[in-house]
């Protein structure tokens, strides 16, 4: 969410944050999962391993910890962790 809404409160567009809230409060199947200790530990290898950015690694962390069945991303860095199905949205299209 906070990547997410970065553009929105660059812009000052209220509208579009309101939208993604509404979206994202409300989708199904859609968990908001808080960072726990372990999940930290395991973004800190991820990080380590695939070289990732921090918020990066604690997305895939938390994606793997949960057992997220996919993940859904425009951001091609994800496809190193062999831990997630990754589908990366402009290669798709």
């Amino acid at each position: 969410m906070t990547e997410l809404l970065v553009p929105s409160y660059r812009d000052r567009d209220e509208q579009r944050v309101d939208a993604f809230y509404g979206l994202l409060s409300t989708y199904p199947n859609l968990q908001w999962i808080a960072p726990d200790l372990e999940t930290a530990d395991l973004a800190a290898k991820l990080r380590a391993v695939h070289r990732l950015r921090t918020p990066d690694a604690l997305q895939a962390a938390t994606a793997i910890r949960a057992q997220a069945t996919g993940f859904v991303t425009n951001d091609p860095v994800f496809t190193r962790i062999e831990e997630l199905d990754t589908a990366v949205l402009d290669r798709m299209l």
